[in-house]
């Protein structure tokens, strides 16, 4: 074999074993197809479901608000005179847009080390467990998707203080999170 075909296979194959599909399923407005698309994502939800006690739905309703769904989404750029880059917006990345210090908090107490943010199953965890504090700290539901969505945009203490009202964009974000919890838990009542 040359050894051109010989360097070729082995860039071919090298390439192949890159990361995971962090691409977004196709249909996000549609529950099943994307339950259909991407079986795993039920499995985690549903994980974390049994753990946490938060529904599938609002899982899915965060997810998407988050990252659309996208396993290796992180914040745009800040650039400084419009073209020189400093850095990213913040240290939210993967699925659940976790921050590297609320990430590490939860590797601490109820993921391991090894958890990763943009592992569908430790995402869903992660935000199983983050709603599950903000229940038993704060007394939100944890099928309030809404009322969830605020503690985990604001954080539990911005959420206390009610900072949200004063951004009344967010309170917008987070009612459309809530219709969309309502939405997917309509369409997950029928899938097969």
């Amino acid at each position: 074999m040359s050894r051109f075909l010989r360097a070729s296979l082995l860039l071919l194959f090298l390439g192949s074993c890159g990361g995971g599909n962090f691409s977004a399923p196709r249909q996000l407005e549609d529950a099943c197809a994307i339950i259909r698309e991407r079986p795993e994502y039920m499995r985690a939800m549903r994980a974390t479901e049994r753990r946490w006690g938060v529904p599938v739905p609002v899982l899915m309703a965060t997810i998407y608000q988050e990252s659309k769904f996208i396993g290796n989404a992180r914040t745009p750029y800040t650039f400084a005179l419009g073209v020189i880059p400093m850095g990213r917006q913040s240290t939210a990345y993967g699925y659940s847009q976790a921050l590297n210090g609320t990430w590490e908090e939860y590797q601490d107490t109820a993921g391991g080390r090894g958890a990763k943010r943009d592992d569908i199953g430790d995402a869903t965890d992660f935000m199983g467990w983050y709603m599950d504090q903000s229940s038993q700290s704060l007394g939100i539901s944890k099928s309030d998707a809404e009322a969830q969505y605020l503690a985990y945009h604001e954080g539990r203490t911005g959420y206390a203080s009610q900072s949200y009202l004063g951004k009344p964009w967010l309170v917008e974000v987070a009612a459309a999170v809530g219709a969309r919890s309502e939405m997917y838990r309509d369409q997950l009542q029928y899938c097969r």
